[in-house]
């Protein structure tokens, strides 16, 4: 059986991974695995050792913390969940394209987007 906090760790390198744009097996080229362990390690069907969780952090540039974000009772529920958004939003491809896409604009323009979808959710 899938630990939830297993589960969410590979979620987390899963949508940095994509959000990066690298594939499955660039990533294992780079912490020195098969591809297949990364797609283990991404649906939580395996365990991440705290080594190979620092590699693919190294390898995707972020803090080993950044996999644990998210994830604030011991049953693994994450705090999005709680907060009345749907229960997995970062497992949407339209929601990760609109963040991989809101921060390649220039900031200026990040600004004003998100303004304007502040203002247009108040109004909903």
């Amino acid at each position: 059986m899938k630990h939830p906090v297993d589960v969410h760790v590979g979620k987390r390198v899963r949508h940095r991974r994509w959000m990066v744009g690298m594939t499955q097996q660039q990533l294992a080229s780079r912490v020195g695995i098969k591809f297949q362990q990364i797609q283990k390690y991404e649906t939580g069907m395996n365990r991440i050792s705290a080594s190979r969780l620092w590699d693919i952090a190294d390898a995707l540039e972020v803090p080993v913390s950044f996999f644990f974000e998210g994830l604030q009772e011991s049953d693994g529920m994450a705090a999005f969940e709680r907060s009345g958004l749907p229960g997995d939003i970062l497992a949407d491809k339209e929601a990760l394209e609109l963040v991989r896409s809101y921060y390649s604009m220039p900031e200026a323009q990040r600004r004003r987007l998100f303004d304007l979808a502040r203002v247009m959710s108040d109004v909903a």
